[in-house]
C-alpha cells in the first residue's frame, strides 16, 4: 500500500501545494492530524482507495478546508468560482464570496426561525468566533464521513455523518464528554473539470444542538470569547 509522505494530508488535496501563492487565514496551511485521528477511530465506513465513495469524501473535506482556511476565493481549487452556489435546507443560495465571508459554520447553521427560537444566531456571529466556539466544544475536531453515495458525477448525491466529542464549553453550556453527531443528505453538481458548481445540503440542526445544549449551564465568562485563533468544519472535519 502506498504511504503518504510525512507532513502531507492524505484526505485533503491542494493542502500541501507549496508552489502556489495561497493566502492562508492563519498565516500558513492548517494541520489536521488531531481530527484525522478522530475520524479514523470513529468512522463507520472504510472505503476502498480510489472508490467513488472515497473520492467524494476527500473532495468534500478539501472544499471544507478551503472554505475554512483560505482568505481569497481565487485560491479555491475545488470550485467553479463563477457558478458556485451553496444551498442549505432549502434556503436562498450563497455565492462563493458570501460563503467565504460567513464561514462554514455560519453558512450551514443560518436559519429563518424567529430570533427567540434560534439556539444559534448565525447572523450575529463572526467568522472567527463561530469557529472558535466549535473548536472549544470539540477540541479533537469535528469529523466527517460519507455513509453512502447514491449517484456519481455530474450530480453526485450522498448521505453523510458529522461527529465530535463534546469536551469543552459551548455558549454557556458545560461539556458532557459525550459524542455529538448528526446525519444529512447532500448533492454536489460538478462541471466537466469536476469543479463544484453547486452544493445542496439537508440536515436537522436539532441533532447537533440537542447534544450541545445538554450540558449544564455555566457562567458565560467561562465560554470562549470573541477572538480569532489558529484554526479544525473546523474545528477541522
Amino acid at each position: 500500500m502506498a504511504t503518504v509522505p510525512a507532513g502531507r494530508d492524505k484526505y485533503r488535496s491542494f493542502l500541501d501545494d507549496e508552489s502556489d501563492n495561497v493566502q492562508w487565514r492563519h498565516g500558513g496551511p492548517p494541520t489536521y492530524d488531531v481530527v484525522n485521528q478522530l475520524f479514523e477511530q470513529g468512522r463507520t465506513k472504510g472505503w476502498e482507495k480510489g472508490s467513488l465513495e472515497e473520492i467524494v469524501q476527500n473532495a468534500i473535506k478539501t472544499w471544507e478546508m478551503e472554505l475554512s482556511h483560505n482568505v481569497r476565493l481565487q485560491d479555491f481549487k475545488s470550485i467553479n468560482h463563477e457558478k458556485f452556489n451553496l444551498i442549505v435546507n432549502g434556503r436562498e443560495g450563497l455565492k462563493g464570496e458570501e460563503a467565504l465571508k460567513m464561514g462554514s459554520y455560519n453558512a450551514l447553521l443560518k436559519n429563518s426561525l424567529p430570533k427567540e427560537f434560534q439556539y444559534y444566531k448565525a447572523d450575529e456571529e463572526s467568522f472567527e468566533w463561530s469557529h472558535e466556539a466549535f473548536r472549544s466544544a470539540f477540541p479533537r475536531g469535528f469529523a466527517w464521513e460519507v455513509i453512502h453515495v447514491y449517484s456519481g458525477p455530474p450530480l453526485i448525491s450522498f448521505k453523510f455523518r458529522h461527529w465530535g466529542i463534546f469536551e469543552g464549553p459551548f455558549k454557556g453550556h458545560a461539556p458532557t464528554g459525550e459524542k455529538v453527531e448528526f446525519y444529512g443528505i447532500a448533492t454536489v453538481k460538478v462541471d466537466e473539470g469536476l469543479k463544484v458548481e453547486e452544493v445542496e445540503v439537508y440536515y436537522d440542526p436539532a441533532q447537533l444542538f440537542g447534544g450541545l445544549l445538554k450540558g449544564a449551564p455555566i457562567s458565560i465568562s467561562s465560554s470562549p470569547t470573541h477572538h480569532a485563533s489558529a484554526c479544525p468544519f473546523h474545528s477541522p472535519s
